[in-house]
């Protein structure tokens, strides 16, 4: 958290211009971290990860926007694991998002990051690029 405030200020950055972005333990990351901070950031997007602790969703201070990518074919985190995190996000109300890559394993597509762009740049900006 400490870290986060002091990159904002350092860049002269709202938090409402704070995005966090992770990949596989950097998605468990982004959600415990993003989902606590006492001013939420304006979005989380997470790739092949999971969120670890759902039970422990009442904790969360704000309700970020939230995208999680996925490949069908994830050989180290499973792909019932995206929907057990959107379904207990969803649940929470949180509102998420989710895109399925298709033959994609343990890694990033191009379809992942094209959606993980325009999640963005909705999120940040209120518009998607033309």
């Amino acid at each position: 958290d400490a870290f986060l405030d002091e990159e904002l200020q350092r860049l002269n950055l709202t938090p409402d211009r704070l995005a966090l972005v992770g990949f596989s333990q950097g998605t468990m990351m982004a959600l415990h971290t993003g989902l606590r901070r006492a001013i939420s950031p304006a979005a989380i997007l997470g790739y092949s990860g999971v969120l670890v602790g759902p039970e422990h969703l009442d904790e969360a201070t704000g309700k970020p926007k939230i995208l999680l990518v996925h490949g069908d074919r994830d050989e180290v985190i499973p792909l019932d694991a995206l929907f057990m995190s959107a379904d207990a996000l969803g649940k929470a109300e949180f509102p998420c998002q989710w895109h399925l890559s298709f033959g994609i394993g343990h890694g990033i597509d191009g379809g992942g990051l094209r959606h993980g762009g325009l999640f963005l740049a909705q999120s940040l900006y209120g518009r998607t690029p033309d």
